[in-house]
């Protein structure tokens, strides 16, 4: 069957995991213009569906309301795009020219190999596997509200450890501090502490979410160290994290010390990914369901130097409703249809 119709939460978040692509087309069986799109949704679909590439899947959002909730879904038909278990397009209403643009843009991408994916500019890099019945939702960070202590300002700011693409030390650029320049305009997609080891990051969020795990990567150049680079410059892998949970704002270090985490982690050798550079953290889940900001302390690294280096950041859980959804409203019909 091409579109795949949804009977449960955990059988959508399933498919977000397991298909690179996703379409979800939310629906009600009132909604006449949603009877109307339908041919033309389920013609793309049975062109296009391509096993673990690009599913099409059909929701009932009076009978599945938790995912309409978590995708602030406030109007019949709307249908969205997932790449890697992130939205990345919505199309709200039943608009057929529009409806197949972005399908057949879709599908375009989706033919691309797993390879060239993670290269182009509309892929999503993951450096681990998203637990199953979980998505990334590192599209859920507020951006705007980042705030990184002790960061070396030479090198990149917080945004950096949210950049979807591959993080450039796995394409042969980036391995160092000197290789990205001297100044903070150098473009460098990591950041790396100053005085000493320790970084505070703190993350709002843009909804509620429940955290499931944190996939960290951290990519310190490899290989012995230049004649003028001292040991202790050479930047280190996490180890010891510590959380905290729902703060207005970022935590000094000094007050994190006299706050208790919800959560300590001890990041083993082991666990880091020797392809990826990744490491997946999981969480005691029951304590981090709803989250509104998050501060990641990164207390310590994996050896004596005095620095150290993170890549990438994601977040993978459940997103919930931002905001109180009232009553959802028909696109296109009148009242009383």
């Amino acid at each position: 069957m091409a579109v795949v119709n949804i009977s449960s939460a955990g059988q959508f978040n399933s498919l977000l995991s397991s298909s690179r692509f996703v379409v979800a087309d939310f629906y009600a069986d009132w909604c006449g213009p949603c009877k109307a799109i339908a041919p033309v949704y389920e013609k793309l679909a049975s062109q296009l569906s391509r096993p673990n590439h690009i599913t099409f899947t059909k929701i009932n959002g009076d009978q599945q309301m938790e995912i309409a909730q978590a995708y602030s879904v406030v109007a019949y038909p709307t249908f969205i795009v997932f790449e890697n278990g992130r939205s990345i397009k919505t199309v709200t209403g039943p608009d057929p020219q529009k409806l197949t643009e972005v399908v057949r843009k879709l599908a375009t991408e989706a033919s691309k190999s797993d390879g060239d994916a993670g290269e182009s500019s509309g892929a999503i890099w993951l450096g681990a596997e998203v637990a199953s019945r979980y998505a990334d939702v590192t599209d859920q960070v507020e951006v705007k509200g980042l705030d990184l202590l002790n960061r070396d300002t030479q090198l990149g700011g917080p945004r950096a450890l949210f950049e979807t693409f591959k993080p450039s030390a796995l394409t042969g650029k980036g391995k160092s501090k000197s290789e990205a320049g001297s100044s903070s305009s150098s473009g460098a997609d990591w950041i790396e502490s100053d005085t000493d080891e320790q970084l505070m990051l703190y993350i709002p969020f843009q909804s509620k979410l429940k955290i499931h795990s944190l996939h960290i990567t951290s990519l310190p150049p490899t290989g012995e160290a230049d004649e003028d680079e001292d040991e202790d410059e050479r930047p280190m892998r996490p180890r010891t994290l510590k959380l905290y949970t729902n703060t207005s704002h970022i935590l000094g270090f000094e007050q994190a010390e006299d706050t208790t985490p919800e959560q300590t982690i001890e990041i083993q050798p082991e666990q880091w990914d020797s392809k990826t550079g990744t490491a997946t953290v999981d969480l005691r889940f029951v304590k981090f369901q709803n989250v509104t900001s998050l501060v990641i302390f990164f207390v310590d690294g994996d050896g004596e130097s005095e620095k150290l280096r993170v890549d990438r950041v994601r977040i993978i859980g459940e997103a919930r409703e931002k905001t109180s959804l009232g009553k959802l409203e028909k696109i296109g019909d009148e009242p009383g249809e």
